[in-house]
């Protein structure tokens, strides 16, 4: 351990923010750089714990309290070499993890935690910095062949490790770049493209081979897939998203969130769209309908694009501020459960929570105004643990609104296609059925043989880091049945 006292002396910090007046006109990141020395002061107040809590809280079971050292002692290569055993992308990590690492930190039981998520991009940045993240090709290739659907973080991280095991790999996107949500669903302003592309060409030069613009399941089939490949692994993501039934939804000016900030983050690449298909949220009274990152990220590319007003309505009760007693250290608080203040939400616009949408309305089929009431829940029932929810009389109103996002959260990904021909079994919850298994509670094994699922397509709506994880476990659990076979 580095420092003893180092929790003790020095307090959390995290790197400055660009102010508001200025990120607000461009799509570059929130947060500038930070000097070595801040970092090495913040990886001090590790505690190298006697049971670290923060590996456990970690998804991908991160060696934390290893490279916080090796930080602190500027060992910043090997800290990296740490990461990197158990972390694909901690490029992308480090930008968008809600760092459920730190809900375990120890020291968060009475005070703030360890910077973690800081600590660990500053550490992949230096190392791409000074040209130490380099291709590494396996020296032997097996003669298997493995295809990859979906190219999101689960679909990246299988990927790069079946093929660092010596398979050959193909990993198949339907849209024009890989990246999945990362690329059209993250806007820029938390995670710029470059980040991605930099390790895409790692990827490439180790050997990965990509394919863009193949809707499998339309454009190929599975089973030619089948036929072609040793193994399958589906990681398309959760991408059905739930919809609004109220009067209404039909207007001109109602969309899904995905659909706006897919379609802001290729404008902002480059894309010119017509203007009768274009989602803008310049001049308008813009209503987000949803409290999670999906909405705050809607939140912030409404600011970028000129919005008069930003509200932000949740259909749940506003949470608390400090951490909730169903959620006790070390777990990490769901997000309705403990109030989050994005940097989208410090841009401006309103919040309100305990909203239900009624109607919407408009004229000539363009969308006018919400019309909404206030809702409270009563106790919990006994048997189900639902909180059973009503009107609050006389709560009633209408909101001049000239854009609605629907970022209500995902059903599951989407049956069309692929899922349909393939017949595989689905869970109650619409995602895909995967075999239970000894290491990880399950081994990603679908009800067809050769056919592996991983990421929210496997385990519904989830975080990065999960998707990460869960590509790296399926690739780990192919390359054994591979060697097997």
């Amino acid at each position: 351990m580095g420092k003893v006292t180092g929790f003790m002396e020095e307090d959390r910090s995290t790197p400055s923010k660009r102010p508001v007046e200025e990120r607000v006109q461009d799509y570059l990141e929130i947060y500038r750089d930070p000097s070595e020395a801040f970092m090495r002061d913040q990886a001090s107040r590790c505690m190298d714990c006697g049971v670290p809590f923060c590996n456990n809280g970690c998804p991908l079971g991160n060696i934390i309290p290893d490279f916080n050292d090796l930080v602190y002692r500027d060992k910043w290569q090997d800290a990296l070499e740490r990461l990197h055993l158990t972390n694909s992308f901690p490029e992308f990590t480090g930008r968008i993890c809600p760092a459920p690492c730190e809900s375990a930190c120890v020291l968060g039981i009475n005070d703030d935690p360890v910077t973690i998520e800081f600590i660990e991009k500053t550490i992949v940045e230096r190392g791409f910095a000074e040209g130490w993240v380099v291709p590494r090709p396996p020296a032997l290739r097996s003669g298997k062949r493995v295809a990859v659907v979906g190219s999101g973080p689960a679909g990246m991280a299988a990927a790069e490790q079946l093929n660092r095991a010596g398979h050959s790999v193909t990993l198949f996107e339907k849209q024009e770049r890989i990246g999945g949500l990362l690329r059209f669903g993250i806007p820029d302003f938390k995670l710029e493209k470059w980040v991605i592309d930099r390790r895409l060409d790692v990827m490439q030069a180790e050997g990965v081979e990509l394919r863009t613009g193949v809707n499998v399941g339309v454009d190929v089939s599975a089973q030619q897939l089948l036929a072609e490949y040793d193994s399958l692994l589906l990681s398309g993501g959760a991408e059905h998203p739930r919809d609004l039934p109220v009067p209404g939804r039909e207007l001109r000016g109602v969309h899904f969130a995905m659909d706006f900030l897919g379609q802001s983050n290729r404008r902002v690449h480059g894309q010119v769209f017509d203007p009768a298909e274009s989602i803008l949220a310049t001049g308008k009274n813009v209503v987000v309908l949803g409290g999670g990152d999906t909405g705050s990220d809607c939140i912030g590319t409404s600011h970028r694009q000129g919005a008069k007003h930003v509200y932000n309505f949740e259909l749940l009760e506003r949470p608390p501020a400090d951490r909730p007693e169903q959620a006790p250290w070390p777990e990490h608080p769901a997000p309705a459960a403990m109030l989050r203040v994005s940097t989208s939400h410090e841009e401006g616009g309103s919040r309100d929570w305990g909203i239900s949408t009624k109607s919407l309305s408009g004229e000539n089929g363009e969308l006018r105004a919400l019309h909404g009431v206030r809702v409270r829940f009563g106790d919990p029932d006994p048997e189900t643990g639902r909180r059973p929810m009503e009107e609050i009389p006389g709560s009633e109103f209408t909101l001049e609104a000239g854009l609605v996002l629907l970022a209500l959260g995902f059903l599951g990904p989407v049956r069309e296609g692929m899922l349909s021909e393939l017949d595989l079994r689905l869970t109650e919850r619409g995602n895909v059925w995967t075999e239970a298994g000894p290491v990880w509670g399950q081994n990603f094994r679908t009800s067809i043989p050769r056919v592996y699922a991983a990421g929210d397509m496997r385990r519904g709506q989830s975080l990065v880091v999960w998707a990460i994880a869960e590509g790296r476990q399926a690739a780990a659990q192919i390359d054994r049945d591979l060697r097997a076979g």
